[in-house]
């Protein structure tokens, strides 16, 4: 059996911006075609092969759909550092999320959610920051000596929205 990466199995071009409508048709027309219950009449092989196929449809539409996953896959697919491999992050952000948290802390209702929002503000910069990265990596010559540092600033730029993140979930669940 072939290996299929996320983005073939779902007939979608490898690109870091994904259209949500064509990412939910594509899974649907996939779905439709591999589902098991489509395949219960068949041999046993049918079905196992077809409940294989079924989770792995689901598998890359859950991935994609989500832009996080969807970056940290991208990356991997195009052989760049995975988050053990390059831990760092900036130490002025580190900085900046320690403010947040300790306004976050000694503040008020209204603090609270004003640090939430600046939060949330900072993810979709990171977001957008990454999905240029990404755009930037595309436009390069297959062998232009840059692409690797271009993969190696994608994966800070993940790591910085990872950070980004987290605190805001913290904040959220307080």
């Amino acid at each position: 059996m072939t290996t299929q990466d996320h983005y073939t199995r779902l007939g979608l071009p490898r690109r870091f911006v994904v259209d949500a409508a064509a990412l939910e048709r594509a899974y649907l027309a996939q779905s439709r075609a591999v589902h098991p219950d489509f395949h219960a009449v068949g041999s046993g092989g049918d079905l196992a092969a077809s409940t294989e196929l079924s989770a792995a449809v689901n598998e890359a539409y859950n991935t994609l759909k989500e832009p996080f996953a969807r970056a940290e896959y991208l990356l991997a697919l195009h052989g760049g550092p995975s988050a053990s491999e390059e831990k760092a992050v900036p130490p002025a952000l580190l900085a900046g999320m320690m403010e947040f948290r300790e306004r976050a802390e000694e503040g008020n209702a209204a603090e609270r959610a004003a640090v939430r929002d600046e939060l949330r503000e900072r993810v979709r910069g990171l977001e957008g920051s990454v999905a240029a990265g990404f755009g930037a990596y595309d436009n390069l010559p297959g062998d232009d000596p840059e692409r690797p540092r271009v993969l190696h600033a994608i994966r800070r730029g993940l790591n910085a929205w990872k950070t980004t993140r987290s605190l805001l979930r913290t904040l959220a669940d307080d």
